[in-house]
Formats: structure tokens, sequence, C-alpha cells
């Protein structure tokens, strides 16, 4: 069988992309995770209202008549805002009165939330298909690889690149950063020595919500359309994509979007795209057999 290195290095170009979409979604799954312990399942869903946002945005300040980089400004910022809050109202909601029920409540209530604002979007706006203005220009200096991957796919590797690197400061370095890692390890004695838990927790989802919009943007803008159910789907692979890479970890939420997304991409380019989820579900579970902590999970001891 002939080797054909050209497509071997657009499927690994694919791959990239594939898995820098689930690591930016992932992130604010292994945040919320980290710090709360709780899996948000509505996450998809504010990646879906981010890019929602923003194409209405975009539609009005294009009849207003701004120029092309103003409109993406704006609409991005207005994106971020809108997505914040939603994440702030959802945890208030949602999550904050069940955060000392049994650990399956919350989940239910994620669950609910997810459907909830599935169907909010859809008889608010359209259950069709809308197409989504390209916000991603084409760069001149990327014209010898026009062959191989676009600007949109260059755009978002580095962003996953730099997004990873900001939150790894975040949580490392600053003191809102170090006040999660107290809550994450003890939320007790972190109330105890005057960290207020609550504004924390509200943070994390905040910021979390605020990644999955500029996820939205970077991806609608990609795929060139949007719909009230994208989320779903991207949510549950990113989801496997951060459980992957050992949920709570920043890097490895990721590396598992990045190891999910080569495993998709290689395994549709050479075998068939029919069995996409079924090579990547499969992946999920042998890892998961064999090191259930994830790729840069840390297993934890139960004390007796």
């Amino acid at each position: 069988m002939h080797f054909d290195s050209q497509y071997f290095i657009e499927l690994f170009a694919s791959g990239l992309t594939k898995g820098s979409i689930y690591a930016l979604i992932a992130l604010g799954y292994t945040m919320v995770y980290g710090i709360v312990g709780l899996i948000n399942f509505a996450h998809g869903e504010i990646y879906m209202i981010g890019a929602f946002v923003f194409f209405l945005a975009s539609s009005l300040l294009t009849v207003l008549g701004l120029p092309m980089w103003a409109m993406i400004c704006i609409a991005t910022a207005a994106s971020i805002f809108w997505a914040g809050g939603y994440g702030y109202t959802v945890e208030k909601i949602a999550y904050k009165p069940l955060r000392n029920a049994p650990r399956l409540s919350p989940l239910i209530s994620a669950i609910g939330m997810s459907v909830f604002l599935q169907n909010y979007v859809m008889l608010g706006q359209t259950e069709k298909y809308l197409g989504f203005p390209e916000v991603i220009p084409e760069f001149d200096f990327l014209e010898p690889f026009a062959s191989t991957f676009s600007s949109s796919d260059f755009v978002i590797w580095v962003t996953t690149v730099i997004v990873m690197l900001i939150l790894t400061w975040i949580i490392k370095f600053t003191r809102t950063g170090k006040a999660m890692r107290a809550t994450a390890q003890d939320r007790t004695m972190a109330e105890l020595v005057g960290i207020n838990v609550n504004q924390i927790i509200s943070a994390t989802f905040i910021i979390g919500s605020a990644l999955a919009a500029v996820g939205g943007i970077l991806i609608s803008s990609h795929t060139g359309s949007i719909h009230y159910y994208i989320g779903f789907i991207a949510g549950i692979k990113a989801f496997t994509a951060a459980v992957l890479g050992g949920i709570g970890s920043i890097p490895g939420a990721v590396l598992g979007g990045l190891v999910l997304g080569m495993a998709e991409s290689f395994a549709t380019g050479y075998f068939s795209s029919a069995y996409e989820d079924v090579f990547a579900f499969s992946l999920l579970v042998l890892i998961l057999i064999f090191r259930p902590a994830g790729l840069l999970g840390r297993a934890e001891t139960e004390k007796v």
C-alpha cells in the first residue's frame, strides 16, 4: 500500500483543528470540575449561545454600517459578556441550591438545564441552520500552505495554545487562582481562612463560559453555520476529551482534545467516516480501563 504523505499531513491538520475545538470547550468542563467537582452538562449549550449572540450582534452591527474590525470586536465582546452572564445565572439557579445535595442531584439538574437551553434557543430563534459570517480573513503568509490548512485552522490552533497558557498562569500565579486551588482542595477550610467560596465558584463558571463563547465564535466561523443543537454533540465530545486527558487538569484537557481529534481524523481518513464516534469512544474506554484517571490526571486515594 502506497503511503501518501500529503494526505497524511492533511489528516494531521484536520485532527489538530478538531482536537483544538474539543480542547477549547473541554477547558471549561475541566475548570468547573476541578473547582466544584461538578460535570456541567449545560456547558455545550453556553458555547452554542455564545455563537448565536455573536451572530445576532454582527447582523445588527452590519446593518449600522460599522467597519468589519469594529463589528468583530464589539460582537465578540457581546458574546463573551452574555455567555459569562448565562454561566453565572445557570450556576446560581441550577447548581448552587444543590451544592450540598447527593452527587446525582446536580448531575440531573445539569442535564435538565442543557435541554432547557436547547429548547429556549430553538423557540427564541429558529430550528433551522443559519449561515455564520466569516470573521477570520485569509492570511497572506499562510498562502503556501493553503492546500493543507486554512487561516481559520491556524487561528483555532493558536487560540487554544494561548488560552491554555493564560489559564495556567491564572491558576498558578494569581490571587484568584490560588483561591480556586484552595477551594478545590478543601472548600470548608478555604472558607475558614477568609476565601469567598461562592464568589470563586461563580468566577469559575464565568471564565469557563467566556471560553465557551470564544470557542463557539471560532468554530462556527470555521464550519460556516450555527444551529440550536450544535452544543450537545460538541459538549459530549469535549467532555470525552476532558476525561481522556484527566478531568480537572488544564493541560490534560488540551491533550485529551488533541488525542481525540487525531483519533477521529485518522480513523475517518483511513477507514470510514461512519465509524468516527465508534473510534472516539472506544479510545475513551481503553484509556479508562488502563488509566482511569486519564492521561495527565492523578489517581486519588480514598481515605479510610
